[in-house]
């Protein structure tokens, strides 16, 4: 684990020797391109070089630096929850720093200032490492500030747009908001055990009410900054404004990092759990998922429709946590590991399938100076490759075999199935209900991503802008390739990747699954061959032999090509295809009682119709702007 430790504090200072080379490029613009953005790559490339053998070797590695107060220096520890979300950091981080180059290129020409965008990019990288390494709350929230406070920078980069502006605020208040929770749940925990580091903390004898009350505090704090309804106003604000590549970090890895967080301090600190614990995650994470994927299928902004998505998959990823705290509370350490390990398999996931997709907007916002899907369209002749990685990414967010998305889905869907071994009549409707939520949620992300990829990819142009889209340069594209083919390879072998991660809830909880490839790598059974079974292996397989043979009874049939039949109309036009507001329309009419929607027909000027449609959001009228008005 020392190797695994020297690997992390590698990637740290990468990421600083990035941030501080950026300050150069007032003057030698290209150094972003050429050094800064490397050295991003290769502090993705040491964090998952450290996360990997951490993961292997299973062990604890600490150390102490000559820094931070006289009577409280600063502690690192690298377990194997720490090892895992370095994981996390590392892919993205790698995938950005291969995209970046090119993506950057753009912006030598205009007035921005690269040394705040490469300065930034490297203490926000800096920051979100340090807050998995932290193992006393001093560097914790030195760290989550220093992640915190680039990153409100990095949203505000296109700062001379008003709204990009107000976005970034509204993003540095709720930080701070949710930081100072995150500090008093800390407080209670050092109160009982007589010191900020961890070791000191997890020795702590809290009673259940003060124990409570420190939950109550960093599920606050860790909600808000992983974007849970209702804490989630700021999320949809700031992910869309920030530079694409940027996006695909807050999104794929600083939303994770909120996860570790609340994992750390309810399954690592606390030293104990209550059902009813789990039951407001559960709750939380359910409204999220719902909420989150309703809002992303009204929105027509395609980086503020994938900001939404993240909100739904973040309460994916707390129903599984909500059902481990059930499950494990109860007495059921087999169901609770399952479910969380689901979580942990869908936090990877997400960061892979949501960092492609924003690399993806990324891609034809360079290359269409368009984020309106309304504009969209025919995009998969001019940008193949970006539409290939794209479709592949909205495949893997649909949860759709044979990718990741599926899986982490699927063992969240099989630890709700084990609800009947609960006692409590109430928790065994409660997770039910919870899960049926989750296979709606599942049907519109399905919906979601037909409309997005469908109206932006194929049919024909809609403007200007886009008839003249052409491919990106090839390091943008390795960025999406490579995420793209790991989506693919963790959906195909998930029974090694669950081998794996097996190794956190073996530290955490003493248990792991070890049914879980108890037939190779060719079946997974979380719990047991007799209960479910998943062979990704063979989907492929059957696929492929689908595939083939369709071609070859293709090839061996006459077919005769011509136009289809038009029914005597004229040729069709990009004005008769389907638009984004209207393949919506049913799903906004049916759940129209949870929005503030607005629409509304008027005359031009020259007569013709003009239709206007607005989504709000209705927590802003219900929570926020009283808060505002009270203050």
């Amino acid at each position: 684990m020392e190797a695994a430790l020297s690997f992390a504090g590698l990637s740290v200072g990468l990421a600083l020797a990035s941030s501080l080379v950026s300050l150069f490029t007032g003057r030698l613009r290209w150094l972003l391109r050429t050094v800064v953005m490397p050295l991003v790559a290769l502090t993705g490339l040491a964090a998952l070089a450290a996360g990997l053998l951490g993961l292997y070797q299973g062990g604890v590695a600490s150390a102490q630096l000559p820094l931070g107060l006289p009577w409280l220096p600063w502690h690192l520890r690298l377990d194997a929850l720490a090892a895992f979300f370095l994981c996390v950091i590392g892919v993205v981080g790698f995938a950005v720093g291969l995209y970046g180059p090119a993506y950057v290129r753009g912006l030598e020409r205009g007035r921005e200032s690269l040394a705040a965008l490469g300065g930034f990019t490297g203490l926000f990288l800096a920051g979100m490492l340090l807050v998995v390494l932290a193992d006393d709350a001093f560097l914790f929230m030195v760290a989550w500030e220093v992640m915190s406070l680039s990153s409100y920078f990095l949203v505000a980069f296109h700062h001379e747009n008003s709204a990009n502006r107000r976005a970034a605020f509204l993003y540095l208040l709720m930080a701070h908001i949710g930081g100072l929770a995150i500090l008093l749940g800390y407080g209670v925990l050092a109160a009982f055990g007589g010191g900020f580091g961890f070791d000191a903390m997890r020795a702590a004898s809290l009673s259940p009410a003060w124990a409570s009350l420190a939950f109550v505090l960093a599920f606050i704090g860790f909600g808000m900054k992983a974007g849970l309804v209702p804490l989630h106003a700021w999320l949809p604000e700031a992910h869309p404004v920030a530079p694409s590549h940027i996006s695909a970090l807050m999104s794929g890895v600083m939303l994770k990092v909120a996860v570790y967080g609340f994992v750390r301090f309810v399954f690592d600190l606390t030293g104990q759990m209550h059902w009813q614990w789990g039951v407001a995650v559960l709750a939380a994470g359910s409204v999220s998922a719902l909420m989150g994927v309703l809002s992303a299928l009204m929105q027509n902004d395609l980086k503020r429709l994938l900001a939404w998505s993240s909100v739904e998959n973040l309460g994916i990823i707390f129903m599984g946590l909500g059902l481990a705290l059930v499950f494990l509370s109860t007495g059921h350490p087999l169901p609770g590991t399952l479910a969380f390990v689901a979580a942990l398999y869908h936090v990877l996931n997400h960061a892979l399938f949501k960092g492609l997709l924003f690399l993806g907007a990324g891609a034809v916002l360079h290359s269409s100076h368009e984020r309106d899907l309304e504009q969209m369209g025919g995009l998969l002749r001019r940008m193949p490759w970006t539409g290939l990685f794209f479709l592949l990414g909205c495949i893997s967010i649909s949860a759709l075999p044979p990718f990741n998305g599926f899986v982490s889905e699927w063992l969240t869907f099989q630890a709700a199935l084990q609800a009947w071994q609960l006692d409590s009549g109430v928790l065994r409707s409660l997770i039910p209900a919870a899960a049926a939520v989750l296979a709606l949620t599942g049907a519109l992300v399905a919906a979601t991503f037909v409309k997005v990829y469908g109206i932006a990819f194929l049919g024909q142009a809609r403007s200007r802008h886009v008839r003249r889209a052409r491919q990106v340069p090839v390091g943008m594209r390795a960025g999406q390739g490579l995420l793209a083919l790991l989506c693919l390879l963790l959906g195909i072998l998930p029974a090694w990747v669950i081998g794996v991660i097996n190794t956190v809830p073996l530290q955490l909880f003493g248990g792991g699954l070890p049914r879980a490839a108890a037939h190779g790598w060719l079946w997974l059974t979380p719990v047991s061959s007799d209960t479910a079974s998943y062979s990704a292996p063979l989907v492929v397989l059957l696929l492929v032999a689908t595939g083939a043979l369709t071609v070859w009874v293709l090839r061996r049939g006459t077919v005769r090509r011509c136009d289809p039949w038009d029914c005597g109309f004229a040729p069709p036009t990009a004005r008769m295809q389907y638009s984004a507001t209207a393949f919506a329309q049913p799903i906004r009419r049916v759940f129209s009682l949870l929005f503030k929607v607005e629409e509304s027909v008027t005359a031009r000027e020259d007569g013709k119709p003009r239709y206007q449609l607005s989504v709000g959001d209705r927590a802003w009228g219900l929570l926020y702007l009283p808060a505002a008005r009270a203050v």
